[in-house]
C-alpha cells in the first residue's frame, strides 16, 4: 500500500510548513517538495488544507457496564465515530468491578475489543481495589504493554478505591514507571450531599451539579496530590473541570509532584446551564465532574495556551436518552452518567478553540493529540508527522461548513448534545497506518484492522 498526500500545509506543535507526504505500508517514508508516486499510488491533493496528525482521545469508555446498564456503542461503533471525526487512536478505561480481578477485567475488555476496532486504541487499567492477587495480576498487565492504570476517587463501592489501597497503587506505579489516571471528587462528601438531596426532595437532574460542586473536586485532586507527593508517583488527572481544582493541580505541581491534567470538550463548550434546563432534557448533560458555571471555560482554554492543562479528551460513555437515562428519571443519582462527544471534539476544538481565537493551530494540535502521545508512551509513532512515525493522517478542510446532528452521527446513542450546533471545518480525508479510513464524513475504513497498542514507559 503507497499514498502520497500533496500540497497540504503540514501542521505539528512545533512546526507549520506546505510539503508532501509519502507514506509507505504503514509508516511516513519521506517528507518534501513534488514527491513523484510511483505508478498505482493513491494520491490526495491537500491543497488549501491542514495536515494533522492523527488525533488522540486519551479518555474513553467504549464498553462499560455502569450503574447498572452498559454502554451503548461497541468498538466498531465507536472507532468508525472516531475516525469520521479525525480521532485514529483511542484510550478506553479498562474498569472492572470491585468483585472482580483486574485480570479477569482485562480479558473481558481484550474480548470485547481485538478484530472489532476500525481504529488503534489501548486500554488504561482500572485499579477498583488493590490486594496481594490484585497486585500481582497488575504487574502481568503492565508486561502485557498497558503503562498507565486507573484509579476512582469516587464511586464508593463500586469502582472506588480506600486510601490504603490508592497509596499502595501508586507505589506499585512507581516502581514499574506507569502513569496513575485519577478520577478527582472526594466520594463522601458526594454520598453525604447525595443523601441529604434525596431527603430533601431533590431528585431531578439539577440535584446532580448540588451533590459534587467544585469544592468536591477541588478536595479530591488535593488528596490525590497529597499521596502523589509522597511517593513520587507521575499523575494524571482526568476530565478536570473547574479553576478550584485546577489551582490544586497546579500548586502541586510547584511542588514538584508529576502531575499533568486532562480536560474534555465538554467543559469547553458546554456550561452548568444545559445540566438544569426543564424537565427530563437536562439529563442529557450529566457527567461526573458536573457541568461547571461557564466562567470556568475562559480559565481552561488560558490553561490549554498556557500549558497549565495538557490534553482535551472526551470520557465519551454513551447511554440513550430513551432507555437508560430514565433510569434515573425520580432519583438523579441513578442517572448514567456522560455526554457522548467522540466523534465531535476535534471539529469543536477546532470550530470553538481555533476560529474563534482561543488557541492557535499548534496548541490544538498538541492538546488533541501529541502531548497524549508523549504522557502516554506513543510518540514519535503517534502523534507526529515525521519520517518512521505511523501513517495516521487527518487531512482536514477549514472551509467546510456545516452541522452536528444525531441524524448524521456515527456513534450508537440515540440523541446529539449538541444537536444543531454549527461547525467550521471537518475532517477531509483520514488515514490510519497508510490506510484511509473516513472520506468527508464518512467511514471508509476496515473494521478490525485496528490494532492494540503496546506502549513503552510514559513521560
Amino acid at each position: 500500500m503507497s499514498l502520497l498526500i500533496k500540497n497540504g500545509e503540514i501542521i505539528t506543535p512545533d512546526a507549520r510548513y506546505v510539503a508532501d507526504i509519502w507514506c509507505e505500508g504503514e509508516t511516513i517514508a519521506r517528507i518534501g517538495q513534488n514527491i513523484e508516486p510511483p505508478a498505482g499510488s493513491e494520491v490526495i491533493d491537500a491543497a488549501g488544507k491542514y495536515v494533522f496528525p492523527g488525533f488522540i482521545d486519551p479518555h474513553t469508555h467504549i464498553y462499560l457496564p455502569f450503574m447498572g446498564t452498559y454502554s451503548r456503542d461497541t468498538y466498531e461503533t465507536a472507532s468508525k465515530a472516531a475516525l469520521v471525526g479525525g480521532t485514529t487512536t483511542f484510550f478506553d478505561m479498562c474498569c472492572p468491578s470491585r468483585a472482580e480481578d483486574p485480570k479477569a477485567g482485562f480479558e473481558t475488555w481484550t474480548a470485547q475489543s481485538e478484530g472489532k476496532s476500525a481504529c488503534d486504541y489501548s486500554f488504561h487499567m482500572g485499579v477498583t481495589k488493590f490486594d496481594a492477587n490484585s497486585e500481582a495480576q497488575l504487574r502481568e498487565i503492565v508486561a502485557s504493554g498497558v503503562r498507565s492504570f486507573k484509579i476512582f476517587l469516587a464511586y464508593k463501592g463500586a469502582f472506588g478505591i480506600d486510601d490504603s489501597e490508592l497509596y499502595r497503587t501508586l507505589k506499585l506505579a512507581k516502581e514499574l514507571g506507569v502513569v496513575v489516571c485519577a478520577h478527582c471528587e472526594n466520594e463522601t462528601l458526594v454520598a453525604e450531599r447525595q443523601r441529604e438531596l434525596i431527603a430533601a426532595g431533590v431528585t431531578g437532574p439539577e440535584g446532580h451539579y448540588l451533590s459534587r460542586p467544585p469544592e468536591v473536586e477541588a478536595e479530591g485532586v488535593h488528596h490525590l496530590m497529597s499521596f502523589a507527593e509522597l511517593t513520587g508517583a507521575k499523575v494524571y488527572i482526568v476530565h478536570l473541570s473547574c479553576v478550584e481544582a485546577l489551582r490544586e493541580a497546579v500548586a502541586a505541581r510547584l511542588r514538584g509532584v508529576d502531575v499533568a491534567v486532562e480536560t474534555l470538550i465538554q467543559y469547553l463548550v458546554l456550561d452548568r446551564s444545559y445540566a438544569e434546563r426543564g424537565g427530563f432534557e437536562a439529563s442529557k448533560f450529566v457527567m461526573s465532574p458536573p457541568l461547571r458555571n461557564a466562567s470556568n471555560q475562559a480559565v481552561l482554554w488560558q490553561g490549554l495556551r498556557s500549558g497549565l492543562v495538557q490534553t482535551v479528551a472526551t470520557d465519551h460513555a454513551p447511554f440513550d436518552f430513551e432507555g437508560q437515562k430514565p433510569m434515573g428519571k425520580d432519583n438523579f443519582t441513578k442517572i448514567p452518567n456522560g455526554i457522548p462527544s467522540l466523534e465531535e471534539r476535534v471539529n469543536l476544538l477546532y470550530t470553538h478553540g481555533v476560529c474563534e481565537g482561543r488557541i492557535d493551530l499548534q496548541t490544538f494540535v498538541a492538546v488533541g493529540s501529541t502531548n497524549a502521545a508523549k504522557k502516554f508512551g506513543l510518540f514519535p509513532r503517534k502523534g507526529a508527522i515525521q519520517p518512521g512515525a505511523d501513517a495516521d493522517l487527518v487531512v482536514y478542510d477549514p472551509e467546510y461548513r456545516g452541522k452536528l446532528s444525531k441524524a448524521a452521527q456515527t456513534h450508537a446513542v440515540d440523541y446529539n448534545a449538541f444537536e444543531g450546533w454549527e461547525i467550521k471545518g471537518r475532517p477531509s480525508v483520514v488515514t490510519v497506518r497508510g490506510e484511509v479510513a473516513a472520506r468527508e464524513g464518512k467511514f471508509a475504513g476496515t473494521v478490525g484492522r485496528g490494532r492494540f497498542l503496546r506502549r513503552d514507559c510514559a513521560v
